[in-house]
């Protein structure tokens, strides 16, 4: 693929993404249903394209964690199939009319949701992406390229051509749904500098390959670079309460970005606290890494690092760290974390007000897990992302913040003295 192939898909996908816009949602809904249907119809051909990649990524070493994430089974097509049918029922947000006022000449005054355009997603080994993103950009009268990891190439293949198939059924155009199925990196490079085409890049993956995606963008790109979450078991938190949830952040699935990565815990429930949450951590495979009052607590933990706060491990890897006050646990998070998720555990509601206005993240929860920092899980239906950056969205993105607001204004034959 050349820069005028480049350039020419762009084009296509400008094209398709004004009429995906400007359909109803009656249409919009028929082709999700197509999509859904179409999954499960063609599940057999999905897991066979799957078997290709699974086979090539065992072949190359690759590590447990990554294969769950690129395994497809008849649950995972069924788990994709149900999300785009949760992204149908969802209300429709393009046209939404959202504010209205009346000016002193009689102008009426609104702004309304507008779809964003052509969205360029870029991710890494969830071929269940695929699916998401794509239902999620249609029901919000997107267009969207897809370029997933080269080791999901024959996955993503099965699954964007008969999501294609089935927007050509439903007499909405293909083209709104594309996939960049090579994996040269320079042609990822010239579609981010297709900056008068697409309307914004969203890379969901490691670290890495975020930072060198915006480092060659000229399109805005919405960024995720960590999840390094928190939870501060304060002095008034209950005891059963604080365990459980401080065991769930971290253990339930430690390997996604709202995974627990540090616990705090005041000064003052530490030392009855810390003990059995450590030793429960332990059985479960957790190594602990803590701060000198934790050691003090528990001797034989591992000594924490200066590093350690500032790491998202992705992995049964636990930091701790004892604090004096509240106002010593929100400056931590504030300084280490990276506007992804944190969570307080207490019973005074003092202290989870001042929690939810100065802890700067995306989401913060009072005594619940930061496993709950996902879009489907907060109603949004499926999520095409989390944004840790304030522009144009901040946390799990839904159908709204695939939409941008536009002004809208009635007269009646006013014009400007």
């Amino acid at each position: 693929m050349n820069k005028n192939d480049v350039t020419d898909r762009a084009r296509r996908a400008k094209k398709a993404g004004l009429i995906v816009g400007a359909a109803g949602t009656a249409k919009k809904d028929q082709a999700l249903r197509s999509m859904a249907d179409s999954l499960m119809e063609q599940r057999t051909a999905i897991m066979k394209a799957n078997a290709v990649d699974m086979e090539n990524a065992r072949a190359q070493g690759l590590p447990a964690a990554f294969l769950d994430r690129l395994a497809i089974t008849e649950k995972t097509i069924k788990s994709m199939a149900d999300s785009i049918l949760e992204v149908r029922a969802l209300r429709d947000p393009v046209g939404e009319i959202i504010r209205a006022w009346t000016r002193p000449n009689g102008l009426l005054v609104g702004r309304m949701r507008i779809p964003l355009g052509v969205i360029l997603m870029i991710y890494e080994s969830r071929p269940n992406v695929t699916a998401d993103a794509s239902a999620l950009c249609i029901k919000s009268g997107n267009a969207v390229i897809l370029k997933g990891g080269s080791e999901a190439l024959h996955s993503n293949r099965a699954i964007a051509g008969l999501l294609s198939d089935a927007l050509e059924r439903a007499s909405l155009p293909r083209e709104a749904i594309q996939l960049i199925d090579t994996p040269d990196k320079d042609v990822l490079y010239d579609f981010l500098k297709q900056d008068e085409l697409i309307d914004l890049v969203i890379p969901r993956g490691g670290e890495g390959l975020i930072r060198a995606v915006a480092e060659h963008s000229r399109i805005p790109v919405l960024k995720h670079y960590k999840g390094i979450c928190h939870v501060f078991v304060d002095a008034d938190a209950d005891p059963a309460m604080a365990e459980s949830i401080c065991f769930n952040a971290k253990v339930q699935r430690p390997g996604v970005c709202n995974a627990m990565e540090t616990l705090l815990v005041h000064k003052d429930s530490a030392a009855e606290f810390l003990p059995a949450m450590i030793d429960r951590y332990r059985k479960a495979g957790v190594e602990i890494r803590g701060c000198e009052k934790t050691v003090h607590i528990v001797p034989d933990v591992r000594r924490a690092t200066e590093e350690d706060w500032f790491t998202e491990y992705l992995d049964l890897i636990l930091s701790v760290r004892v604090v004096d006050s509240l106002d010593q646990a929100i400056e931590h998070i504030n300084h280490y974390g990276s506007h992804h998720t944190d969570s307080i555990v207490t019973k005074n509601v003092g202290n989870s007000m001042r929690f939810l206005r100065e802890v700067d993240s995306s989401t913060v929860l009072v005594n619940a897990s930061t496993r709950f920092s996902d879009g489907f899980q907060l109603g949004l239906g499926a999520e095409i992302g989390i944004s840790t950056s304030k522009l144009h969205a901040f946390g799990p993105m839904g159908l709204e913040e695939l939409t941008a607001q536009k002004f809208v204004i009635m007269g009646n034959g006013q014009i400007r003295e």
